[in-house]
């Protein structure tokens, strides 16, 4: 610990340096110097000032399940980790190369919603709206510090187990500009809070937050679903006794916690957040698998994860292998789920009062 301290130390001044050069261009922006575009339709940022691991992807099939039925919705991101550049349209015949593995992770689980991608997002937004005249909101995932585009609902993720409040613009942190830049945000969740939340904890984290008089906070915590087969129609052992857990997202540990109470070893390897993996990844899972001393083991991964691993090259590699994936998806502590369904349904219907 004292080592990671003196680390931090000696990089705080370059993340000073950052953090004002992040301050400057925020300023522009808000000085109108720099342009923010506005949009006719809703836009709904989901975001955060850390470099990842809050969960933003299973709050945006949140908010997918929340407003599909009665409205007509799309989801824009930059597309992390894709070979292509530009603005496209995903679809059934897309892969992890085309438009990355969360746009990939979408395409699969909802049918009645577009999912497109652009690393310029206001590009991304018009060519939405020209091709889908009948769209009714733009879901944007990880938009928080794209200030070229103007939500009309920002919401802000993060960890509770690494609040903003107590954190440090990179290099010597994991923010991203300044703990001020959180003021932009409408709604502020803490994510991956425990099942059982007592009001003393939700009260601290309120209050090391501190937010503005206009910001809701909310809670949410995660939910693990069944384990799914990754190729083949594998049954799930009843009596599991090992787990090699195969990860390349930014934070595992919510995982890692819920495979902990499935077996009694947990052999980890992990990867960086969007790893692609290589085949000579998939020979150095298979020998360590092969190595662990029980009949009765499988190798987890996440669901994002299973997107990198079902490319063409890599799935008849992984065909004789007991792989499964474990779907998440999050849920709102008491009251919460009430007030911020009734807070982003009633933005997203004033829109609709316009037209």
């Amino acid at each position: 610990m004292k080592i990671m301290q003196l680390f931090q130390y000696i990089l705080y001044p370059f993340s000073l340096l950052y953090g004002f050069v992040m301050q400057l261009r925020n300023l522009l922006f808000d000085m109108g110097i720099l342009p923010s575009a506005r949009f006719s339709k809703a836009v709904i940022s989901v975001g955060n000032l850390s470099m990842g691991g809050t969960g933003k992807t299973p709050h945006i099939e949140y908010l997918i399940r929340l407003l599909s039925p009665s409205s007509f919705v799309a989801t824009l991101s930059r597309g992390y980790g894709r070979d292509t550049k530009g603005f496209i349209i995903g679809s059934k015949k897309s892969n992890v190369n085309h438009i990355g593995d969360e746009p990939l992770q979408l395409i699969r689980k909802f049918d009645n919603i577009r999912v497109a991608v652009d690393e310029n997002r206001k590009r991304g937004i018009t060519n939405l709206l020209e091709k889908f005249k009948e769209l009714d909101v733009i879901l944007l995932d990880d938009a928080f510090q794209n200030r070229y585009v103007r939500p009309g609902l920002s919401i802000l993720l993060t960890s509770q187990s690494r609040l903003y409040s107590e954190d440090h613009v990179i290099p010597s942190g994991t923010l991203r500009e300044f703990r001020k830049g959180a003021k932009r945000a409408d709604i502020i969740i803490v994510t991956k809070t425990p099942k059982i939340f007592s009001p003393i904890s939700r009260r601290r984290m309120f209050d090391d937050l501190a937010p503005s008089k206009h910001q809701m906070v909310y809670f949410t915590y995660i939910s693990h679903g069944e384990p799914v087969p990754l190729t083949e129609p594998l049954p799930f052992p009843v009596k599991l006794v090992s787990v090699l857990l195969l990860t390349g997202i930014a934070d595992h540990s919510s995982l890692q916690e819920h495979i902990e109470r499935l077996c009694s070893d947990v052999i980890l390897m992990s990867y960086s957040d969007h790893h692609a993996f290589t085949t000579k990844d998939i020979e150095d899972i298979e020998t360590r698998f092969n190595n662990i001393p029980t009949q009765k083991k499988v190798i987890i991964t996440t669901e994002k994860d299973a997107m990198r691993l079902r490319t063409t090259e890599l799935s008849p590699r992984l065909k004789h292998l007991p792989v499964f994936y474990i779907p998440i998806s999050i849920d709102f502590h008491g009251k919460d789920k009430e007030h911020f369904e009734k807070q982003v349904t009633g933005y997203v219907s004033s829109y609709k009062t316009k037209i």
